[in-house]
């Protein structure tokens, strides 16, 4: 694997230019919202028809390292990467798609839509990765958005949405009045492969993750086993209703509750994409 190391800043492109770059990590305004910032990269064969990796960071907002950190292995795997930016003052909830401030998932929608027309990138069906609080965006994104997308892979989220019916989001799937216009429906998302990613030095109750007594009930008191315990809720939902969808549960060796050290020492980069893209 290899990568250019230089990084376009603030390119102003038109929407139907040929001169974006490729093979570089591009910082972009999305056209429609000049406040609204993302990070691109366009494998050096070019993005025509190329399968759209889209991974999202946690709420340190780290997107840059997530662009670089993942550029190596869109290259190899000839996809284009988008890392999409929610800073706190306009996304406070992105976590959970955005009940208050802006709705983090339209506005990615508008950014795949933007990368689509630039790339000529396939749009139609989308491979997610987040970690932390991203990956807690990414499978709620899944429950709202199931025709949007292929496979997911969830690094260490601190707690999830259960299928659920009798439960309200964020919790269950029951509809909010939070988010008035999204409805879950199970006979779509548990059509879709997923998979959870853990440091296996992840068991620490730290500040960051919610401590509600409801949550370790339901879902247990560490990211591991909330994790664990998802993963087999998921399963066996998928089941009951005769899927045989793939779920996945791994833990990184060495690792606790870092990005960095997740790809690193866990080998997250090639868990991901292995999950995501590889054939068989």
């Amino acid at each position: 694997m290899w990568l250019q190391t230089a990084l376009a800043e603030a390119m102003d492109i038109t929407p139907h230019s040929k001169s974006l770059e490729r093979g570089v990590i591009l910082q972009r305004t999305l056209q429609t919202d000049v406040h609204q910032k993302y990070y691109l990269y366009i494998p050096q064969r070019g993005g025509n028809n190329a399968k759209i990796f889209i991974t999202v960071h946690g709420i340190s907002r780290n997107v840059s390292e997530h662009a670089q950190k993942f550029a190596d292995y869109a290259e190899e795997f000839g996809v284009v990467l988008i890392a999409p930016y929610f800073p706190s003052d306009r996304f406070p909830d992105y976590q959970r798609l955005g009940r208050k401030g802006k709705r983090a998932d339209k506005v990615l929608n508008e950014i795949v839509s933007e990368v689509a027309r630039l790339t000529s990138a396939r749009a139609d069906k989308l491979y997610l990765f987040g970690y932390s609080g991203g990956a807690q965006f990414v499978h709620r994104y899944m429950l709202a958005h199931p025709h949007r997308v292929a496979k997911i892979v969830l690094g260490a989220p601190g707690w999830y949405t259960l299928p659920n019916p009798m439960l309200t989001f964020p919790i269950g799937i029951q509809q909010s009045q939070s988010l008035p216009h999204v409805q879950f429906d199970p006979e779509q998302f548990l059509h879709i492969p997923a998979c959870v990613l853990v440091g296996e030095k992840d068991n620490q109750r730290d500040h960051e993750l919610n401590k509600k007594a409801e949550i370790d009930r339901l879902q247990g008191k560490t990211r591991i086993e909330r994790g664990q315990r998802w993963i087999e809720t998921m399963k066996h939902h998928a089941r009951a209703q005769g899927l045989s969808t793939t779920y996945a549960f791994h833990l990184l060796p060495d690792t606790p509750h870092s990005f960095s050290m997740s790809m690193q020492r866990g080998g997250m980069g090639e868990k991901t994409f292995d999950f995501l893209f590889s054939e068989g």
